[in-house]
């Protein structure tokens, strides 16, 4: 029998792995680590750190690292996943079989938690279509909004009122959701709150959250959107890919 634990690790930041996490990865047999290409080393990087630090016993954990199949680019975009994570399974099951035959516990470090934007357990549905029936275990994490509303001080809701999360994609094609008081985004490849109403709309921005490298932008819309737009850019030149998300208002919280 194979137990699969989806861990939850936070941005990245030591400090933000739960006891639960720490747990989990310590009881596990096999470590399974993508790689996301040359670009996107630091992320690899950042879950051999935490698996340096904080597996008690790391000579006896076995740590196995992969190459991430890639996203074919193409139009059908729902598609082009659905294949995508039928590719990813099928590299999991191989590397459960080749390093755990006879069953044993496999630790997955999430971005995050697996609940929220995450394809983690959609592609551990897929086990058994790759021949794998597993025990599924999900440790949460921080995700990366908890730790944007703390570093700007501020609250993920209005009071009272409703939260809304969508991606920059679902935002650009739909706008703004008739019934949010705040706006949460995720997955924004494109600046797409440049296509709401600039003078009316307040935006907490933040890249790299819980890094060394963190950074942070608040105002309307009007005010800072260029600046977000060229700094967002700026940052990807510098380290290879970037990681964010936003927080939108009709005004500032508290």
């Amino acid at each position: 029998m194979i137990t699969l634990s989806l861990i939850g690790i936070g941005t990245g930041n030591l400090d933000h792995v739960t006891l639960a996490a720490v747990r989990a990865l310590n009881n596990a047999d096999l470590i399974l680590l993508p790689r996301k290409g040359e670009a996107k080393s630091d992320l690899i990087d950042l879950r051999r750190l935490l698996c340096e630090r904080l597996l008690e016993a790391p000579v006896t954990t076995k740590i196995v690292e992969f190459d991430l199949p890639s996203r074919d680019g193409r139009d059908d975009y729902l598609g082009a996943v659905d294949d995508w994570h039928a590719a990813i399974a099928n590299v999991w099951a191989e590397l459960i079989e080749e390093h755990l035959p006879s069953g044993g516990r496999v630790g997955m470090l999430v971005w995050g938690d697996p609940s929220l934007y995450d394809s983690s357990l959609r592609i551990t549905q897929r086990l058994g279509a790759a021949g794998k029936q597993v025990d599924v275990e999900v440790v949460p994490g921080i995700t990366s909004l908890q730790v944007l509303t703390a570093e700007h001080k501020i609250p993920l809701n209005a009071l009272a009122e409703p939260v809304h999360i969508t991606t920059g994609r679902r935002l650009r094609e739909r706008g703004w959701p008739s019934d949010a008081a705040t706006v949460a985004v995720m997955l924004d490849s494109s600046g797409a709150f440049t296509s709401l109403p600039q003078e009316d709309t307040y935006i907490w921005w933040g890249a790299y959250l819980g890094m060394e490298k963190q950074c942070l932008i608040k105002g309307w819309l009007n005010e800072v959107s260029d600046e977000i737009i060229e700094r967002r850019a700026e940052l990807r030149d510098s380290y290879g890919w970037i990681m964010d998300c936003y927080l939108m208002a009709r005004e500032p919280l508290l």
